[in-house]
């Protein structure tokens, strides 16, 4: 009887729009910096971490209740919304390109510049899930045990993810010249 009571309490103490409040409070600076590194620029990161709050909104009780739950589900939205706006460029990248409308780009005079817009590039080459696993343990820095656990997959198949990621990004950024026999 007296969980129950505790139960009901806790509930009403914490309505979904206290919650996802909550949630945001907590978590929107991390996931816009995942976001961005995802994503082309600010601005399509920004609308990426409010498409997942927004998700989250509509559908509260899908967020499983409990902190690091509730930011896994965030995390795993993010990363499957970044997967859906990749494929979908990557169509109308391909429609263009068969259409010989490719835009061309010219490189920036700064070095600097020059190397940050190459590993964004080879980065935006990455498969969603690839890139995730990059951005949130190599640049967030964030172990790959808890980054398992953010996507919810193994931990292994985080290490491999990493290794083949590793691998591509040094063809990528190498220009094919990097050695088939690994990267290390």
């Amino acid at each position: 009887m007296l969980t129950a009571t505790a139960a009901a309490l806790e509930s009403t103490a914490s309505s979904p729009p206290e919650r996802l409040a909550r949630l945001f409070d907590t978590h929107h600076e991390r996931l816009f910096r995942l976001a961005r590194r995802m994503a082309r620029d600010a601005e399509e990161a920004r609308d990426l971490v409010q498409e997942t709050f927004l998700r989250a909104a509509r559908r509260p009780a899908a967020v499983p209740p409990g902190e690091p739950a509730g930011e896994a589900w965030l995390v795993r939205v993010l990363v499957n919304l970044c997967r859906d706006r990749f494929r979908r460029l990557a169509v109308r990248a391909r429609a263009r390109q068969d259409l010989g409308r490719e835009p061309g780009g010219s490189p920036h005079p700064e070095p600097a510049a020059v190397a940050r817009a190459a590993v964004q590039a080879a980065l935006a080459r990455l498969s969603p899930r690839r890139r995730a696993i990059v951005v949130l343990h190599e640049l967030e820095e964030v172990p790959v045990e808890r980054v398992a656990r953010l996507l919810g997959i193994a931990q292994v198949t985080v290490r491999w993810h990493l290794a083949a990621a590793r691998k591509e990004l040094a063809t990528l950024l190498l220009g094919g010249s990097a050695r088939k026999g690994g990267a290390s």
